[in-house]
């Protein structure tokens, strides 16, 4: 079966269309009006080979909040839906991420069970027009929508694009490992309790 799925959301404050392909090959299509967050969201998509479509439109003149929030929460849907029971996947993935001076560690368990642990700071409030901040709000609502628990740990570095991008390409690779089908354990959900999700 294809491991596909595409997600509309519409609010008061965001309209988004995002559809993903599990077992692409990274190509990326995005479009939210925030120029370095479709930089990160392509990161995400070709380093974790998933075929990624986002299209946003927000209330970008209040602030860039609820378009990342909100393509966050679709992407994880999309994710979530894409998996189905999850039967097959490795299931987990963890890495640890060089870029220049910036080392950053992510992990995943595709659980079913959202749950955050981030440990990145950021020396500076923005990058270009993009508020740092947002980084950490995609990943919570990423994880919490696409049921990962998902640590994400900047050991070091100095430049704030590249502490951010790391984290974006870190979170792809893990993703790419543990949504994996293995092959050894093609068709059964990896799990002794023969569900995943609670």
């Amino acid at each position: 079966m294809a491991r596909t799925a595409e997600i509309s959301r519409t609010t008061n404050e965001t309209r988004i269309v995002v559809s993903v392909d599990l077992d692409g090959t990274g190509r990326f299509d995005v479009s939210t009006g925030i120029g370095f967050f479709d930089h990160m969201l392509e990161q995400l998509s070709r380093h974790s080979l998933i075929d990624m479509k986002v299209k946003a439109e927000g209330d970008l003149h209040i602030d860039q909040h609820h378009t990342v929030e909100d393509v966050g929460i679709a992407l994880g849907q999309a994710l979530s839906r894409a998996l189905g029971d999850r039967r097959g996947i490795a299931r987990y993935a963890s890495l640890d991420l060089a870029m220049d001076e910036t080392l950053t560690r992510a992990a995943v368990d595709v659980s079913g069970r959202p749950y955050l642990v981030w440990r990145v700071r950021f020396e500076r409030q923005k990058i270009g027009t993009f508020d740092t901040e947002l980084v950490r709000e995609f990943f919570q609502a990423l994880a919490q929508n696409g049921g990962l628990t998902l640590h994400v740990a900047n050991h070091y570095g100095e430049n704030a694009h590249h502490i951010a991008e790391t984290c974006f390409k870190a979170v792809a690779r893990v993703l790419r490992s543990a949504l994996a089908v293995d092959p050894r354990a093609a068709g059964e959900v990896p799990s002794t309790k023969g569900t995943l999700g609670g």
